[in-house]
């Protein structure tokens, strides 16, 4: 049950799993082991719903008023046990629920999930990275490679239409041109864009 549950900055964050389609170049796990109120991230095993719901039940929730699905893995890569967990917390306690994710659940599910995604969580935040696939995939490198990019826009403007509230985000390692151009095609789809800070 280690490190399932994790605080960071004023957020409670759930780390589901360790898995993700993609390397991106500018990713916190390749520079530490942990974040927040976690030593470590690294999960010895996939931890089972059981586990997660008893990390959630052991966990101080005084004073949170929002919970993340972020940890160091994409989380739709556990995408029942995401849904099942925010089932969860639903029946027990009133906090807004935020997904950070890579927008590819659709490929790495092999179906829709906009949708589904969208009725579970309050809040979806998807990072576009950069402004076009040469660019998103010299940036993300995602195992799936080209038509990656669309599935991810597509997967962007389908959340618009589902979900409370979508952004888009881009780290602000990449060049400043870039970020003008994520802007102007965040714009395009009618969706904010965050720009991050890059964590070293």
């Amino acid at each position: 049950m280690e490190n399932i549950v994790y605080s960071f900055e004023n957020s409670v964050y759930l780390n589901l799993t360790n898995k993700c389609c993609c390397a991106c170049t500018f990713c916190i796990r390749n520079q530490m082991d942990g974040l927040g109120s976690a030593d470590s991230l690294w999960l010895k095993k996939e931890p089972t719903q059981q586990e997660i719901n008893e990390a959630i039940d052991n966990f101080d929730w005084q004073g949170q008023k929002e919970v993340v699905f972020c940890g160091y893995g994409e989380p739709t890569c556990a995408l029942d046990k995401l849904l099942e967990t925010a089932k969860y917390i639903r029946s027990k306690m009133d906090v807004k629920l935020r997904l950070n994710t890579n927008g590819l659940s659709d490929l790495i599910n092999k179906k829709e999930t906009a949708k589904l995604l969208s009725e579970a969580v309050d809040e979806i935040s998807i990072s576009l990275n950069a402004p076009d696939e040469e660019a998103y995939l010299a940036v993300t490198r995602p195992v799936f490679g080209k038509g990656a990019f669309e599935a991810m826009l597509k997967f962007a403007s389908e959340c618009k239409e589902y979900a409370k509230s979508v952004k888009l985000t881009v780290v602000d390692t990449i060049p400043e041109e870039q970020i003008e151009a994520s802007k102007a095609l965040a714009d395009s789809l009618g969706i904010p864009l965050r720009v991050r800070e890059f964590s070293d």
